[in-house]
């Protein structure tokens, strides 16, 4: 929800109604995600998570990846529809938040942004290595669990850092240190570097390193251990995706930091074209959750099997189904 930003200046009609067009769309794109892409999100970012984890047997060095990403999506899945229905976008009474509520509801969107980012990263160089050095288990499933619990930490510290800046930007009247600190965009600058520059650059490098690899067919192709070639679509497709939803976010934090260093802040039409974008932006940010998912669930041909298994698992219960110990007992006959 988003309402026209007011200026000092004095608005003519026409911009009013360029104002009050783009809060529609930008309200009516909100709704839409609130009311389908959000519980879809929820569903399958849940199933995601549920199917490896009552899997970890034959989880492989993606499905890892692909949980730490889901676990992040749902943490923005619980981020979204209050700030889809903040303060920032409406003056509804119920949503009048205090500092303490942004900051943490900041923490967390911080937090999932850098661990999807990083997950991404490290997925495309663990399936470089796993594609130029096989049978080497740097990229194995042990190793990717304990790299997922780096990058939560770092995640977490990562984002208090540049969030100290926040806190002292809201509490500057109590706090005699944080008078020094009241530079906003030294946060935005943290979360761009570490956030999206860092990411891209590896991310570049990765690719880059990948489509070098001879695509000839080898004995080590035939070992029943070796990734589906499939993962390697599912590779490309979930690193485009994820930096074209979250490039234009970051690029409306580059806006305001550089318009904040120069000292030209934005008014009138361009202050609100901006709110606008920024808005957008965090839409598409939060429609993250919800492709990565869906594409691991058509894209990833392991899955359906385990989730229909897991089905008939909760279905028959403990004593298990008829159908799956006939099979059996044919064979052993």
């Amino acid at each position: 929800m988003w309402s026209c930003v007011r200026s000092n200046e004095t608005d003519d009609s026409s911009d009013q109604q360029v104002c009050q067009d783009l809060g529609l769309i930008l309200s009516l794109s909100s709704l839409f995600y609130l009311i389908v892409c959000f519980p879809i999100g929820l569903c399958y970012n849940a199933l995601l998570v549920t199917v490896n984890l009552c899997n970890k047997v034959s989880m492989t060095m993606p499905d890892v990846y692909f949980v730490n990403i889901a676990i992040a999506g749902l943490v923005l899945n619980m981020v979204a529809p209050m700030q889809l229905l903040g303060p920032g976008y409406t003056h509804w009474a119920m949503w009048d938040f205090n500092n303490e509520v942004y900051i943490t509801l900041l923490i967390l969107f911080n937090i999932s942004s850098l661990v999807i980012m990083y997950s991404t990263t490290l997925l495309s160089l663990d399936y470089y290595i796993e594609r130029a050095l096989p049978r080497t288990y740097m990229s194995s499933v042990y190793n990717t669990k304990h790299v997922c619990g780096f990058i939560w930490g770092g995640a977490v510290l990562t984002s208090f850092s540049s969030l100290l800046f926040y806190v002292c930007n809201h509490v500057s009247t109590k706090i005699i240190e944080c008078s020094k600190m009241q530079n906003k965009e030294a946060a935005d600058a943290i979360m761009i570097f570490i956030g999206y520059v860092v990411p891209a650059i590896a991310v570049f490098y990765a690719l880059v390193l990948i489509l070098r690899i001879r695509k000839e067919s080898t004995p080590l192709d035939q070992d029943s251990g070796r990734l589906d070639p499939s993962v390697h679509r599912l590779l490309l497709v979930s690193v485009g995706v994820q930096f074209a939803l979250w490039t234009p976010y970051y690029a409306t934090l580059l806006v305001h930091m550089l318009s904040g260093i120069q000292g030209r802040h934005l008014h009138g039409q361009h202050l609100r074209m901006y709110y606008f974008v920024r808005g957008l932006s965090k839409l598409l940010a939060f429609s993250s959750s919800f492709a990565m998912p869906l594409m691991y669930r058509h894209m990833n041909k392991s899955f359906s099997p385990k989730l229909r298994r897991l089905l008939n698992k909760l279905h028959c219960g403990k004593q298990g189904c008829s159908q799956e110990r006939s099979p059996e007992q044919q064979v052993v006959t």
